[in-house]
């Protein structure tokens, strides 16, 4: 069958988009093609608010047939989080079939090249963004995140982290020539003279085992990286959030149609009730590329176990911020809440551990003490979510039942500065919607340290005492180290503060933020400009996104000849 979208039209379309990425990510400046707000979709084809919750309700009880080979079943059972039935089936597929089928089509999709590679993911998020606010739902649902930042951070924000993944891995690709002309003197004798072709080759097939919390933005950056160098991806969505996946590879699949290729090249693994395929699916020797976002100890495990993939896993640390003076205290305090109370705290950037001096802090409004820095955040935190409608705006619903019981459980490790209430929420009463905890804790206390030094996912902080700005600084070197930290903040109006924290931030490899007051928060990051993890730290072992993210998903195999 011919192309439908042939290389010219792909490149027409997409080539300028290509190329102010590619400017970005050397600028690091501020750019988006994705409008991060919901009035800037209904038109040049893309679907606005009313039509996506339409297309999102017509999905329920229907099976989303994706034309997969091997496909020996249907599965399904998603809940969402705000205690609907999604109804969706998705097919269950024979993976001694599946893969071998993928792997045919890669040899086309290689010497394609990276420019028309590129132009084709660029396609796939074009039609992924023309139905953003479809996703919009499908995220919200199966995530628990409130509509806006389901929205946001399951659509623009996920469709530029896709979008900076292409960028990265062409110029990756593009770095080595196509071919050379390579001629060695050899003085009285004739030269030497070859002609080289350098060629880059996938790896296999790339793994994506997907998360719950944000299924798309944490998904699309391995994908597309994966996919963009050549590689075709099996999808594993995370058994509570198929759905978002499911669209993006059904997507994917009719763009590598219209565009000549296999659509074998992504394909889609659900899994059955308690299958548990990621183990499985992790150490086929057909998997050479693996990307995980999860807990811990199944990063762990694919690091150790997967050894015929190249594993980049984000797992989890512990954050911390560091409260040592301001000059903004009422600012310092808005930032603070906001971002210990956005989707519940349910962000592997969200801040766990706030480092305060006992004998208080240096303001703008005189000198607060521990005492007090803890019951103005907590009133901050109380101001902000005690209206229940902007409660419910910005908590979202709790995931999972495992968070529910953390949340509880925190209590019961400390003094509370904060006690979290339960949330109503009027549209979805099924949902379990809690604002969060604040516990203080003695950072000098040895029975408390086993509290600040475990992840507690969820929305659930740790007021932590300290001796002094240097207690502070080491207990945040100690914890970078020994569990990792996806995001670092901190509050100084000294500069050896602020330089003693930066220097551990550089020795640790983890992203600081220094003094954030207005709308920036420490646990968002801007894709082309902000890196998400640092690779250095035990939080992750991977970039999103840099050059080491992309560059060992293929290898470059040179064929040379006499010129």
């Amino acid at each position: 069958m011919a192309a439908e979208l042939t290389a010219h039209q792909l490149i027409a379309q997409h080539r300028p988009t290509l190329d102010l990425a590619l400017e970005t990510i050397r600028t690091r400046a501020y750019w988006s093609p994705h409008p991060e707000h919901p009035k800037a979709y209904g038109e040049n084809g893309s679907l606005d608010t009313a039509a996506g919750k339409a297309a999102f309700d017509a999905l329920a009880g229907t099976r989303l047939v994706l034309g997969q080979p091997g496909t020996d079943g249907w599965v399904g059972g998603e809940v969402s989080p705000y205690g609907i039935e999604l109804g969706v089936e998705y097919p269950h597929a024979d993976l001694d079939v599946l893969l071998p089928a993928m792997q045919a089509g890669q040899k086309a999709w290689r010497d394609a090249g990276a420019e028309l590679r590129a132009m084709v993911c660029l396609e796939i998020l074009k039609r992924i963004a023309d139905r953003t606010m479809e996703f919009a739902q499908a995220v919200m649902h199966t995530s628990g995140q409130a509509f806006m930042m389901a929205f946001q951070a399951g659509g623009p924000h996920a469709q530029d982290r896709g979008m900076e993944a292409v960028a990265y891995a062409y110029v990756e690709q593009s770095r080595t020539p196509e071919t050379a002309e390579w001629t060695k003197p050899q003085g009285k004798r004739d030269p030497l003279a070859l002609t080289k072709r350098f060629t880059p080759v996938p790896r296999g097939i790339g793994l994506v085992v997907g998360c719950n919390t944000f299924p798309t933005w944490n998904g699309y950056p391995g994908l597309f990286a994966s996919l963009a160098t050549g590689n075709a991806v099996l999808v594993k969505p995370h058994p509570r959030a198929v759905l978002p996946l499911a669209l993006t590879v059904q997507i994917a699949r009719d763009v590598l149609t219209e565009a000549g290729f296999d659509p074998n090249l992504v394909a889609l693994a659900a899994e059955r009730p308690g299958e548990g395929i990621a183990k499985t699916l992790a150490t086929r020797p057909e998997i050479r590329i693996i990307d995980y976002t999860g807990s811990t100890a199944f990063g762990d495990w694919l690091e150790a176990n997967a050894r015929q993939a190249q594993v980049y896993t984000e797992k989890a640390g512990v954050n911390t911020v560091i409260v040592e003076s301001t000059d903004d205290y009422r600012g310092m305090l808005a930032n603070l809440a906001f971002s210990l109370s956005l989707y519940s705290g349910q962000m592997c950037t969200t801040p766990q551990n706030l480092l305060i001096p006992r004998d208080g802090i240096r303001t703008d409004q005189g000198a607060k003490s521990y005492d007090e820095v803890t019951a103005d955040l907590a009133r901050a935190v109380d101001g902000l979510l005690g209206d229940d409608a902007r409660a419910n705006a910005l908590l979202g619903a709790i995931v999972n039942p495992d968070v529910k019981a953390r949340l509880e459980a925190a209590a019961g490790l400390g003094e509370v500065a904060l006690a979290s209430r339960e949330v109503t929420n009027p549209e979805f009463p099924d949902a379990v919607v809690r604002t969060p905890v604040i516990v203080k804790l003695d950072g000098a206390k040895p029975e408390d340290e086993a509290a600040y030094t475990s992840e507690c996912f969820g929305p659930v902080s740790f007021a932590v005492a300290v001796d002094s700005a240097d207690h502070a600084v080491e207990l945040l070197r100690r914890s970078v180290r020994e569990k990792g930290a996806m995001t670092v903040g901190a509050y100084t109006t000294d500069p050896e503060v602020e330089e003693a924290v930066q220097e551990v931030c550089l020795d640790e490899a983890a992203q600081l933020s220094l003094n954030l007051t207005g709308g920036v928060y420490v646990n968002q990051t801007a894709a082309f400009s902000d890196f998400h993890g640092s690779g250095g730290n035990p939080a992750a072992n991977a970039a999103l996104c840099d050059g080491a993210f992309v560059a060992n998903r293929f290898r470059v195999v040179e064929v040379r000849r006499p010129a």
